[in-house]
Order: C-alpha cells, then sequence, then structure tokens
C-alpha cells in the first residue's frame, strides 16, 4: 500500500497544530515530516515558515524543557543537557535553558533528593547508604561536586 502524502500546505497546517499544543524541538517537527510523507524539497520551506510564524522556536523549546524536566521529574542538568542534545538542539539553546534553572531551587531540590534517598536507606551502613544515594543523584543527573555538597551537609 502506498504511504498517503501530504502537500506542504496540509503539511503546515497539520503542524501548526502539533507546535501549538506544546513547544516542540526542530528535530521533532523534522521527524513529524517524514512521517507525513513531505517531500525532502519542502522540508526547510515548511519550517521556515513554522519558525517566521513563531510556532517553532529552539530557544523557548528548550528554556521550557528544561523547566519541565527539572520541576515535574527532579532531573539535574546533566540529564536534561543529554535529553536536549538527543533532540537536536544547539549548544546555544542548551546554555541558555540550563541558566533559567534558578540555582536556590536547584540546591534546594537536590538537598531534598538527597535526604529522602538517605533517610530511605535507614537499615544500610553508613558507606553504603552514602554510595546508593550518590548513585541515585548521578542517575537523576545532578553534579557529583553539588552531590558531595548535599551529603556533607547531611551531617554524619
Amino acid at each position: 500500500m502506498q504511504k498517503k502524502t501530504l502537500t506542504k500546505e496540509q503539511a503546515l497546517q497539520k503542524l501548526h497544530q502539533y507546535c501549538a499544543y506544546q513547544e516542540r524541538s526542530h528535530f521533532e517537527v523534522q521527524q513529524k515530516l517524514w512521517e507525513m510523507g513531505v517531500s525532502r524539497a519542502d522540508h526547510d520551506e515548511v519550517i521556515s515558515s513554522l519558525i517566521e510564524d513563531n510556532y517553532l522556536n529552539e530557544e523557548r523549546f528548550a528554556i521550557q524543557f528544561a523547566g519541565g524536566k527539572f520541576r515535574m521529574k527532579d532531573w539535574g542538568r546533566k540529564k536534561i543537557w543529554y535529553a536536549l542534545k538527543e533532540k537536536k538542539v544547539s549548544d546555544y539553546c542548551i546554555k541558555k535553558a540550563l541558566n533559567a534553572i534558578d540555582e536556590e531551587t536547584y540546591e534546594k531540590t537536590l538537598q531534598s533528593l538527597a535526604e529522602k534517598k538517605y533517610d530511605s536507606l535507614k537499615g544500610e551502613q553508613y558507606l553504603v547508604r552514602r554510595k546508593k544515594t550518590t548513585d541515585y543523584l548521578l542517575q537523576k543527573g545532578f553534579e557529583p561536586d553539588l552531590i558531595n555538597k548535599a551529603l556533607t551537609s547531611l551531617g554524619e
């Protein structure tokens, strides 16, 4: 069965809705264009049109993505950085997005996660508790030096 292809205008209409629903990266829109069967020659034109109409803004996407992952999933900067890299976001936009995360809130979140995890390991030996807590926070994407600072302030 032949895959249905859309014209540039039809694709643009669908992508307006796709981008209005939530912020998207250029890469996600590119993938969507492939799925829709839009000819390769029209990709750049469609993306340019979306940027001009302010439906697509990589910087806005990166800031919203970073803020959302930090607030909702308690991700650290490293994990957010890798996730944005995966979505092919530019280094400039990634840096801007990570700088948009409030430093004080970031450290409070890290401290709170460290305390919760550490307390949940009550039966374990000190070093095991510390190691498991560190591993958990590293997996969440927090920086090793900040993790050490947070664990030191737990006062053991």
